[in-house]
């Protein structure tokens, strides 16, 4: 049976404003977002749509930005056609490509050179978050180690990670979509000993040398003692999907786990945050 998504299309007229809508967004479960000059397009699966409750926090979200937006209902493969006329390679120095298949290889060249088919999923290197734990990544020694990738989306950053040479790599997510695409890339970069899993929580019966939660504010917070569960003292945790405001509370929640924030980058009023695990 094919799916059903709600579209929900609308203007902005800054960086910050689109970025703090779509933390909002976020917040009410939408995931895929595509970002033109002047408007912005978020999905949500239709039989994740809670009518009213959504309706009435779309309403109060917009009215509070004086922006009137559109609803839709879009089939999945209308999808493809979609991201495919408005996907264009991310690079990320020489360290990172992201394309499409029917992009050509990067010139000049880039270290690791990643396909992705982001369809629904997010995760595809344009948005400030990926892209700055994908910096932060470039800084962190894989090689050898277990990585646990919380809300894979895409698979983007576990496939990363085994490009830089983790050992074991664990990706889940909660929505099967994710966990279909997620799959699909994988195989595209021959990275099949990662494994993907669908989770309700983060809490897994083993622990990780490396821990990636690209996700949004609420998750983390609803997940943090999980994602500290399956650390061990020499972990390092990076967290994402963050607004740079959140920051200061991220930090103080993480040190109430044992975390000490490392080094952060912000981007487009985004940040991503590394932490190493300190003593009890």
């Amino acid at each position: 049976m094919t799916k059903e998504y709600i579209e929900i299309s609308f203007p902005f007229t800054s960086e910050e404003q689109l970025n703090r809508i779509i933390a909002s967004l976020t917040a009410m479960g939408f995931e895929g977002f595509n970002e033109e000059v002047d408007f912005c397009r978020a999905y949500l699966l239709k039989s994740e749509y809670a009518q009213n409750l959504i309706e009435n926090d779309l309403n109060i979200l917009f009215q509070q930005y004086d922006i009137n937006y559109s609803k839709s209902i879009i089939k999945e493969q209308n999808w493809n056609e979609l991201w495919e006329s408005n996907f264009e390679p991310v690079r990320i120095g020489d360290f990172v490509g992201i394309r499409a298949h029917f992009h050509p290889s990067f010139n000049p060249p880039v270290l690791h050179d990643i396909l992705i088919t982001p369809k629904m999923s997010f995760g595809t290197g344009h948005h400030a978050t990926t892209h700055t734990v994908m910096q932060l990544m470039e800084r962190v020694d894989f090689k050898g180690k277990s990585v646990y990738d919380f809300g894979t989306g895409t698979g983007i950053l576990a496939i990363l990670a085994h490009r830089l040479g983790a050992h074991t790599l664990l990706a889940v997510d909660n929505d099967d979509w994710c966990i279909e695409n997620a799959t699909e890339n994988v195989i595209a970069n021959h990275a099949e000993t990662i494994i993907i899993e669908k989770v309700t929580s983060a809490f897994q019966h083993k622990s990780f040398d490396i821990i990636l939660a690209n996700v949004n504010r609420h998750i983390i917070e609803a997940n943090m003692m999980e994602l500290t569960q399956v650390s061990h003292d020499q972990s390092i945790l990076i967290l994402s999907g963050l607004l740079l405001e959140d920051e200061p509370d991220m930090i103080q929640l993480a040190k109430q786990h044992q975390w000490k924030a490392i080094q952060s980058l912000p981007l487009n009023g985004w940040v991503s945050i590394l932490f190493n695990k300190t003593p009890q």
